[in-house]
Parts: C-alpha cells; structure tokens; sequence
C-alpha cells in the first residue's frame, strides 16, 4: 500500500513515489538573521581591538626609525622619512639600554626559576597529600592574589630596609633582595595555578612509581613535572612577561640605584630615560629602546604561543 502525500502541492496519484515536503520550521530564518548579525558585530569588535592594540605597537617601532625633527613635527606619521638605524646604537650604548637588559635578564634568571621551582613543588604538595592545615596553607596563598602590592609597599619597603640592602654601598646583594621580592610577589599565582593543573594529572602513574620503589622526590621531578610540563610552559611565560614589566618593585626596593643604570632594570631605565627628555630630546633614541625593549616580550609570545594555549586549555578541559 502506498503513502500519500501532498508533494508540489497537490495529493500525490496513484503508483507515484511518496515525496514528504519539509516546511521550514517558523522562526529559523529570524535566528539565522540574528546569528549573523551578531557575528558581524564580533567580528567588527575584533577588528577594532586589533587596530587598537597593533597601531601603537607599530606607531613605536615607527618612530625609532624617524630622526627628533620628524618625530616632533609628524608625530602621528607612520612612514620615516629615512631609516635611521643609528637610534639603536645610540640607545644601546648612550642610553644604557645595554645594561638595563643583562640586570634585566639576570634579575628575571633567578626570580622566574625559584618561583617555578618553589611553585611547583608547593601547589605538587597542596594538590596531591592530605594533611593538617592543607586548605589553611591553600586560602593563604589565595589571599595573597586578593593584596595589591600597593597596600603591602611600607612593610615590604620596612622589612627591606631592615636588612640594609636599600642604602648604598651598591653591590649584587640589591639584585638578590630585588630577586626574593619577585618570587614572594609571583608564588601566589604559580601555586594557584598549578595547583589546579596537578589535581588534574592522573595517580595511577605516580602509585606504579611508588610500587618499583620511586621516592616522593623522585616522583616529583622524574614523573609528576614532566606531566605539568603544558601547565609549567604557560604559568613561566606568565611569570616572565609580569616581572619583565614590573617597575614599581624595583623603584621602590632600588631607591639608590636611581641615576645609576648599571644597577637599573629595563622597566626603571625606561622611565628614567622618559623623565630626563625635557632636557636630552633624545626621542628617537627613547623610541628604539622601548622598541628594544619590547621585542623580546613579544618575541618570547610569538615562540611559545601555541604552548600558552595547549596549557591552559588542558588545565580547563582536565
């Protein structure tokens, strides 16, 4: 027996193939109107977030090229009349943008490695054992993400201070307390993170290590780190652009070295070299070390940008 149906509306005749007519559900049409309508509007707001963020970055890079006449007479121009590479030289040399990068370097060598070393092995302890006082010692170092660093500058300046690093003579002891201060300031965060990138990570692992005799440490370094190795790659790069940018700790902790760039880290020579413009005029040379200056954050973005996704898209999907 055959199925009638109305097909090309009219009934369908006998001995003819059923053809069922679909009609388009109301209200289909509205929706796809408003999903493009609002992917148009993201779209636009994407576009317009890029022009933001790329014109001053390119406006800088821009402007180390032009001479101080241009730079004063055309300020918003993108296009130098001549490329005058003789900024950086100048800059690196004259303007100590040399040596505001090795304590730079030195600086973040220490702070970033005893923050991820101290981190991880604080959020591995946290995150995996059961004991006394576990949630206490978590909730402390959440508190610390809820303090600005503002609130805490006459203490920490105090506590510094105390030690006799603050005042001259000068010497590499003002490097290290610069050092322990940014791994106090980034372990609330690292241990934050990686707390949650640990609880995530699977036991049978480390319980088959324990079984063929492993130690704690031995599992912690040997099987349980390279597990976090997404999660560490993200929370380092974290670590690194935060400390490259800081300037208000070494103002703050360095007060003596100010005028001396051979003690100066990039973010305080910067705005040493800012300040002292009203009387240098020195702009070209200003604009190539901020773009010196801002090569390397980008540079090490640009490099590690997939790793920084796969991390922490792999803490969120765990």
């Amino acid at each position: 027996m055959s199925t009638v149906t109305q097909a090309a509306g009219r009934p369908a005749r006998a001995g003819e193939p059923s053809v069922t007519r679909h009609t388009p559900r109301p209200g289909r049409r509205g929706r796809g109107l408003s999903d493009r309508i609002w992917g148009g509007f993201s779209h636009l707001f994407l576009l317009v977030w890029t022009v933001m963020v790329v014109y001053p970055l390119l406006w800088v890079v821009m402007s180390s090229l032009k001479d101080d006449r241009q730079i004063i007479e055309q300020p918003l121009s993108l296009i130098p009349h001549g490329l005058h590479w003789e900024n950086f030289a100048r800059a690196w040399g004259k303007g100590h943008i040399g040596a505001f990068f090795l304590n730079t370097v030195l600086v973040l060598a220490g702070s970033v490695t005893l923050t991820m070393l101290l981190g991880s092995m604080a959020a591995y302890v946290l995150a995996r054992y059961e004991f006394r006082g576990n949630r206490p010692i978590y909730y402390m170092f959440l508190a610390g993400l809820t303090l600005p660093i503002y609130l805490a500058a006459v203490p920490l300046f105090k506590g510094v201070y105390n030690t006799g690093v603050v005042v001259p003579p000068l010497g590499p002891n003002k490097h290290v307390m610069l050092i322990l201060v940014y791994v106090a300031w980034s372990l609330s965060f690292t241990v934050f993170f990686m707390h949650s990138f640990f609880r995530t990570l699977p036991t049978s692992i480390a319980e088959a290590a324990f079984v063929d005799g492993a130690s704690h440490a031995k599992v912690f370094f040997n099987v349980m780190l390279p597990m976090a190795r997404p999660g560490l790659i993200s929370i380092g790069i974290f670590n690194v652009l935060g400390q490259w940018n800081q300037w208000y700790l070494p103002t703050l902790l360095m007060q003596s070295v100010s005028g001396e760039p051979k003690h100066q880290v990039i973010a305080q020579g910067l705005i040493e070299l800012s300040v002292n413009q009203g009387y240098r005029s020195d702009w070209s040379g200003l604009f190539a070390g901020v773009t010196m200056a801002m090569l390397p954050v980008l540079a090490v973005y640009i490099v590690f940008q997939r790793q920084v996704q796969a991390g922490l898209t792999a803490g969120i999907g765990k």
